[in-house]
């Protein structure tokens, strides 16, 4: 109970830094705004995303506004409002997305095109201390004695569910049971220090030395470096490809439809990657260098055992009725956390 009531009370909605100034003229001269609202991590990449589109046609003229914060709470917030003042989403995980369209905000067909709703990716990597003092290897060393953890909360963090999978394929990778793969991740979790409210209150709560490993997407990682943080991060022998979603409401201003295009164009996706995103699609990235990279001209390799994705797992809809349920529901996580948790 403690865990969730701090997930809860902590989540902070930050004032999205969008706003984008043009000159007058073009199809949208007439004010139109985008209202965007996403889970924390991928800011800064719509941010810099946003510069490059009011240069075009389609976005002269356009401002941003809305709101960034955890992907569940965010995803609430958009449906019990109605999705006032919303016209674009982009969060953590695609049951995020569902619940507008079971809402009747979003259009069921919202990830027929061939990305399937995806706008950005990552993967789930370990993130330590500069110089790496504690010799952290992989996903089994986040059992040890020494080693306090900071995560997300899966409450109200899509960031944190993607590390719980992580975590999981990684323990069957190793040939483990069902059984001992729930001791192993009881074992994880009652290392863990922090269950922040988000992917990136995780980010910063390992900044203030809440604990000495972070488990965050790659890409955070790379942000953090990229405006000087000292941290370092691991991509283990095993990892889970994360599958961010962006949705336009039915009753969006349409220019969002011409944002969403150039989101999943190639100047779009660039921009992510220079963020620290992996691309969409079939972007050629081999002359791109990604400061903060742990190999900047080489900066995304894969994982050196298996990259699992949510098909290994049956797909989103059967992870979330085993794992996390849905609004809150009781299942296997929570299940495995009180017996970790319990004195």
């Amino acid at each position: 109970m403690n865990r969730l009531l701090k997930a809860a009370t902590a989540v902070m909605t930050s004032a999205l830094a969008l706003t984008a100034c043009s000159s007058a003229g073009g199809s949208s001269a007439d004010g139109d705004t985008i209202g965007i609202y996403g889970f924390a991590v991928p800011q800064a990449a719509n941010d810099a995303i946003a510069d490059e589109f009011v240069k075009t046609d389609a976005g002269e003229g356009v401002t941003f506004s809305g709101s960034y914060g955890a992907s569940g709470e965010q995803s609430r917030k958009v449906a019990d409002t109605k999705g006032k003042d919303v016209d674009y989403v982009h969060f953590s995980l695609e049951s995020d997305v569902t619940r507008l369209v079971d809402a009747g905000l979003v259009a069921e067909d919202w990830n027929a095109g061939p990305n399937k709703g995806i706008v950005s990716a990552s993967i789930a990597v370990i993130a330590v201390e500069k110089g790496n003092p504690l010799g952290i290897e992989g996903w089994d060393d986040l059992v040890r004695k020494d080693v306090k953890v900071v995560t997300a909360d899966p409450a109200s963090s899509g960031a944190a569910r993607w590390n719980i999978l992580a975590l999981y394929t990684h323990a069957l990778s190793q040939g483990k049971s069902e059984k001992e793969a729930d001791a192993y991740l009881k074992k994880v979790f009652a290392n863990v220090s922090s269950w922040a409210a988000s992917g990136r209150e995780a980010t910063e709560a390992f900044k203030k030395g809440v604990g000495n490993v972070l488990i965050t997407y790659e890409n955070e990682a790379i942000l953090a470096k990229q405006k000087g943080e000292e941290l370092d991060y691991i991509v283990p022998e095993t990892s889970f490809l994360i599958e961010n979603p962006g949705a336009v409401l039915k009753d969006a201003d349409p220019v969002a439809t011409d944002w969403l295009e150039f989101v999943l164009s190639e100047k779009g996706q660039t921009e992510f990657v220079e963020k620290g995103f992996r691309p969409i699609g079939d972007l050629d990235i081999s002359g791109i260098e990604v400061d903060g990279a742990n190999d900047p001209a080489d900066p995304f390799p894969a994982p050196s055992k298996k990259l699992y994705t949510t098909a290994d797992l049956g797909g989103w809809p059967a992870i979330v009725e085993e794992w996390f349920g849905k609004d809150g529901a009781k299942l296997r996580f929570d299940k495995l956390y009180a017996e970790a948790t319990q004195k």
